[in-house]
């Protein structure tokens, strides 16, 4: 599947720039879209832009009301890049101290990271025509953010590429700033989440057309920032990365079959033992035999919604090939799935009853260790959610426990045992009413939901743990 690139520049007042750096950009022959996103320039930049529209298909022009800050051009571009399912994202600026040329380097070289900054501080003699007040200015934001946030990276550049499936989307909702302080703030939440920022050395002529909108009060506002974001991060270090503090929770969500039980950690010995045990089963057996169902059914960039996504062991490798969402009524579960996940487009705090999402809005839907523990009437009020949240022609997978796997039945013996020890109620999870009984009996399941069974599998491969079924939407 080829990659998807998008260019984003944000423009106020750049008439005299956008029409040319349009053109060059889309000479270097990359296979990418552009997207100008500008703030209702006096000058007319806009309506420069709209007329190479006929001339470039793949051009994007986004008008805003008026100069709403470089912060928020910026944020913006970003969520509209997340929401077109763009792979790669290019930000620069429009008055060619950015050069096109280097777009080409900055690309190649974030195959092997997860953003790449363009850098100033890489060599000699990158600021050429500056003079002595903006190399000054320059450095001293360098020592700045170098010293009190601890970034070795050209913090205050907007040069840069995001690979979009490894950045997650929600790290950007930790960025306050709509002002140039976004740059630095941005990416020291980047760093603070472990992501991989490698730097390009590049060159920055002194401007040839405009001049620098950066004033010198907005460089001052810039420089008290940073010591501001340095003390904010040593008294709450928590809202800077992404955790809990980040889920947008449902205080009104109900939790039914108690999950939060299952996942709370202050679990008693028994129940800690059996979590450890389980936490080995999942990435040791589960983990690679849902890998290889996805692989065979959905292709590189799908966009997948987990439901019952649970603590997230098991989908921890596939984040790098898909476009996954969590979805659990398990605010616990949902923590560490956040904790476990990083890299996940979205964390989603509902019910499998009512998924909370439009309908379409998934390439597939898949599930594991969850249809067991509902009713079958329960179960066809689920799939109907899960059809309707996936496209046409899209699929639903299922890790389903068969009523004769071999966890069950060792799962069956803990039971029994726990119960003469500890009594009723000390099941370790909520009951299993539904496991899966024959290959007949999920395909007349099936059926009756307007849905094709292409995949029934259950033996050796996964030591006769689950059964693997796979069903089709139908495309109308």
């Amino acid at each position: 599947m080829c990659e998807r690139t998008l260019i984003f520049i944000p423009t106020y007042q750049e008439h005299d720039n956008a029409e040319r750096m349009c053109r060059e950009l889309f000479a270097l022959g990359l296979d990418a879209d552009i997207l100008f996103v500008d703030d209702s320039s006096p000058d007319g930049t806009g309506q420069s832009l709209e007329a190479l529209k006929p001339e470039f298909p793949r051009l994007v022009v986004h008008h805003r009301s008026g100069k709403l800050g470089i912060g928020t051009a910026h944020r913006e571009g970003i969520q509209w890049a997340y929401d077109q399912g763009y792979d790669v994202l290019v930000t620069m600026d429009c008055d060619f101290t950015h050069q096109p040329v280097d777009v080409l380097r900055l690309v190649e070289a974030s195959k092997t990271a997860d953003v790449v900054v363009g850098s100033r501080f890489l060599k000699a003699e990158s600021l050429p025509g500056w003079n002595l007040l903006r190399r000054t200015l320059t450095n001293l934001g360098h020592f700045l953010t170098h010293n009190a946030l601890g970034l070795p990276h050209d913090a205050s550049g907007a040069f840069r590429v995001y690979r979009l499936r490894q950045v997650p989307r929600n790290l950007f909702n930790l960025v306050q700033s709509r002002s140039y302080a976004f740059f630095y703030e941005s990416l020291f939440i980047l760093s603070k989440n472990n992501l991989r920022i490698h730097d390009v050395a590049i060159t920055l002529p002194a401007r040839t057309y405009g001049h620098s909108k950066l004033s010198a009060r907005e460089a001052m506002r810039s420089g008290f920032g940073v010591f501001k974001l340095a003390l904010g991060f040593y008294a709450h270090p928590e809202r800077f990365r992404l955790s809990a503090t980040t889920l947008n929770l449902d205080p009104g969500l109900t939790d039914p079959q108690n999950w939060n039980a299952y996942w709370s950690a202050d679990k008693k010995t028994g129940a800690l033992a059996y979590e450890v045990i389980a936490s080995i089963y999942r990435r040791n057996v589960i983990r690679p035999h849902l890998e290889r169902a996805i692989r065979r059914h959905f292709t590189k960039g799908s966009r997948l919604l987990h439901c019952g996504s649970g603590s997230g062991q098991v989908d921890m490798q596939l984040h790098d090939e898909y476009r996954i969402n969590a979805l659990d009524i398990s605010d616990g579960a949902l923590r560490l799935y956040a904790n476990n996940n990083l890299r996940a487009e979205s964390f989603i705090h509902g019910s499998i009853y009512d998924i909370p999402a439009p309908a379409g809005s998934f390439d597939g839907v898949y599930s594991l260790g969850v249809m067991e523990h509902f009713t079958e009437d329960e179960i066809e009020r689920i799939i109907r959610q899960m059809t309707r949240v996936t496209r046409p022609g899209g699929k639903l997978l299922f890790l389903w426990p068969h009523r004769l796997a071999s966890s069950v039945m060792v799962l069956k013996a803990v039971h029994k045992l726990r119960r003469k020890v500890a009594g009723e109620g000390s099941d370790l999870h909520p009951p299993e009413v539904s496991l899966m009984p024959a290959k007949n009996w999920a395909r007349s399941l099936l059926s009756r939901l307007g849905l094709e069974m292409i995949e029934y599998t259950f033996g050796p491969g996964d030591l006769y743990v689950q059964a693997v079924i796979v069903a089709r939407v139908p495309q109308q």
